[in-house]
């Protein structure tokens, strides 16, 4: 996806690409240019030291004596080398069990970025501790039957002790390479670039994850507005007025004003190799330094894509949006919540939302095109999200070291006039009275996705050295 053409250079040197026009869309009886955005994740790898740690097979041993290691060894690298093709292996087997081993390893290969420990057998030294205390993360697993005593004992040590390691102990081994992807979701946040348009970059964001944090000013974001082409923003606002289901307040007219600014959010995030971008929306139209448009339908268009666009210059959502995205490869729904004690409900609300919440590969559910509620001006959207599905609501805190989590079950998309456009009911699993008590601490907003998380929230805390907190 990546090109040494900017979109908007491409645009302007293709007088007589003619031959390439069936590729893009027509729309109604006119044939419009449209370019996609050209954004990318980065394009990197963790280097995973992987360690196969046996003892000698020719005494009496789990799983028993003579014992062929190395065939299960070949085994893990082939289906490793096979299955996993966003890692980078550097693979290394050992029969010694002792702390200075571990030291020698992680010595050796200093700039790793975490451990795959296969325990193939059990050698009972201080090797799995020592590995464990090396502050980077780690993957123990456990060949079942064979390494089962030295796993169980050193993972629950290293657990105790707070250290980032997860344990696999599973007979299925793609739960070897769903705990790999944690680390590739790790080093794609670290790789990754978040702009902020208006607002000031927290560079603490930086210093916790490794993502780079980028200020942007109004005028950026104007200039590239006022760049975009007529071909360019209505073919653009004719995809989504069709896709509609309905469009209520909204004249066409504003609807390709809003158009007109996703495309220059994504050319701005193009720019500057962007793989997340959150704008002090309010701030910038309330005040006139934001001269185009609301970014709201934009916001929904990065998230279907893969991407993240995130309301409010709010940064602590706007990684949380991005970690989720990596890791479960769908987007985050922030909203602004309204609990509903009676009905053991929280409404989570916004005028915004995605509208493929199983991500890019996902069924698109309906929307509606509202005008922006607070002030019923531009262009907005009422997300009709999926009902009787499980969902799971987070915010990492990297000031705090926490994560807050909440889960529940969708069961209705409310329609009310007052508040935000998009209103997800949700039943609270847990005491909804409990639900009322960390606003203070934590703001106003959360970010709600589509699925049972909670596994992979709780072992990106464990990898980031963040607590839990079960807000319900």
């Amino acid at each position: 996806m990546k090109s040494n053409l900017s979109r908007r250079n491409f645009l302007s040197h293709c007088a007589i690409c003619s031959a390439g026009l069936s590729l893009y869309p027509m729309i109604g009886s006119s044939m419009n240019f449209y370019m996609p955005p050209v954004l990318s994740r980065p394009k990197v790898k963790p280097v995973v030291k992987t360690i196969f740690a046996y003892p000698d097979p020719a005494g009496p041993i789990w799983p028993n004596i003579g014992y062929d290691f190395d065939s299960k060894i070949a085994e893990y690298k082939e289906k490793l080398l096979s299955g996993c093709p966003d890692v980078e292996f550097r693979f290394l087997s050992t029969m010694v069990g002792s702390a200075e081993e571990a030291k020698r390893i992680v010595d050796e290969d200093p700039e790793v970025d975490g451990y795959l420990y296969f325990l193939v057998g059990c050698l009972w030294g201080n090797l799995s501790e020592t590995l464990a205390q090396s502050g980077k993360p780690m993957i123990m697993v456990d060949h079942l039957y064979a390494g089962s005593g030295e796993f169980l004992t050193a993972y629950a040590w290293a657990h105790r002790q707070k250290f980032p390691v997860i344990p696999v102990s599973s007979s299925d081994f793609n739960d070897v390479k769903k705990a790999l992807s944690y680390l590739v979701t790790m080093k794609l946040i670290a790789n990754s670039t978040m702009l902020v348009v208006g607002g000031t970059p927290d560079i603490k964001l930086q210093e916790t994850y490794g993502i780079q944090v980028k200020g942007i000013e109004f005028s950026e974001i104007n200039n590239r507005y006022n760049a975009i082409t007529k071909k360019e923003y209505e073919a653009k606002a004719d995809e989504w007025i069709k896709r509609a289901g309905r469009v209520v307040e909204p004249k066409v007219e504003e609807i390709r004003k809003s158009a007109a600014m996703y495309l220059a959010m994504a050319g701005v995030m193009e720019d500057h190799q962007a793989q997340a971008i959150t704008v002090n929306c309010l701030g910038g139209i309330y005040s006139e330094q934001m001269v185009c448009a609301y970014p709201c339908i934009g916001f929904m268009e990065l998230d279907d894509q893969g991407f993240v666009g995130a309301c409010e210059a709010d940064q602590r959502s706007t990684i949380t949006k991005l970690m989720m995205t990596y890791q479960a490869g769908r987007p985050g729904f922030i909203s602004d919540p309204v609990i509903d004690t009676s009905k053991n409900q929280i409404i989570y609300a916004h005028c915004v939302a995605p509208t493929k919440v199983y991500g890019p590969d996902g069924p698109y559910n309906p929307f509606h095109i509202r005008s922006h509620s607070e002030d019923r001006k531009g262009a907005a959207i009422r997300s009709l999200l999926p009902i009787g599905a499980m969902t799971t609501t987070i915010e990492f805190d990297h000031n705090k070291k926490q994560i807050i989590f909440h889960q529940g079950v969708t069961v209705e998309n409310v329609d009310e006039d007052m508040a935000c456009r998009s209103k997800l009911a949700v039943e609270v699993k847990g005491d909804v009275y409990k639900l009322l008590n960390e606003w203070d601490q934590w703001g106003w907003h959360r970010v709600t996705f589509f699925g049972d998380l909670k596994r992979e929230v709780e072992t990106l805390a464990i990898l980031y050295g963040f607590e839990m907190v079960y807000e319900a």
